[in-house]
Formats: structure tokens, sequence, C-alpha cells
């Protein structure tokens, strides 16, 4: 019985909060400001023009070569040298190649292994870095291109 009293005595208080809440919300809309007239008239276009202004200069292309461009997108601090850090931050791409078993399921550790193990490959001198010759190991070979584009 009890919970039947406290049931409808929460109903009425609920009710008594709403109606306060929408007395209160419906006195900011009548208080509001009218809005803007709105312009009925097409806006004036701007002048084609332009007299005697220049705009920036041509950005050049560089004479980087395929290998040296991509020395570049793996070297982030610009250093001259790849560390073991930016090769495995951009080695997302072969990400996918790494699951053997083809559950679609890889851990960061798995991937690491297989980045590490080419960065490792390809550091000649053992000294942690690569330098653009040692980089130059860790490209992948090159896609066949088609005999006939017919």
């Amino acid at each position: 019985m009890n919970r039947f009293l406290l049931g409808g005595l929460a109903v009425f208080v609920l009710l008594g909060i709403g109606l306060f809440w929408w007395q209160g919300h419906a006195e900011v809309e009548a208080a509001a400001p009218d809005p803007a007239p709105m312009a009925t008239g097409p806006a004036a276009l701007p002048s084609a023009d332009v007299g005697e202004m220049v705009g920036p200069e041509l950005p050049e292309a560089t004479d980087l070569s395929r290998e040296q461009r991509r020395f570049g997108r793996y070297d982030r601090d610009r250093d001259g040298r790849i560390s073991r850090s930016e090769m495995l931050s951009t080695r997302a791409d072969g990400f996918r190649k790494l699951d053997k078993d083809g559950n679609n399921l890889l851990t960061f550790e798995e991937w690491a292994v297989a980045t590490v193990d080419k960065f490792d490959g390809a550091d000649g001198d053992r000294d942690g870095f690569l330098t653009a010759a040692e980089f130059r190991r860790t490209a992948p070979p090159p896609k066949p291109r088609p005999k006939c584009s017919c």
C-alpha cells in the first residue's frame, strides 16, 4: 500500500516540476526579441575587375626521385635518417598482410615484430638508424607492368 502512495506522490511531484519548467520556458520565449526582417531583394554581386592584383607564385615541382620522396615520408623529423619509431609509425599499410591465420585479428606485438625484423635486416651497420642507402633495401619489389593495355 505504501508503494502505491509513494508512486502517486512521485507522479504529482514530477508533474509539478514539469509544469513549473513549462511555464518558465514559455516566459523566456515570450520575452525573446522579434526576429530580424529577412532581406527580400537579391544581394549585389561583387565586381569581377581585379585591377592590378597579382596572385601568389605557382609552386615549383621538386626534383626528388621516387626513392627520395619515399624516404622523406618516413623521416618525420627531417634529420636525414630514420629511427625505429619513425619506421613503426608509418607501417599501417602492411598491417593487413601480417594476418597469417586469416582471422582478421592481429595484435600490435605481432605487427611490431615483423616491422622490427625488417628494420633490423635493413640496418647494416647496426647503429639503430637507417640511412638512405639502407632504407632503399626496405622498398617493396616493383609491380610488373601489364604487357598490353587493351
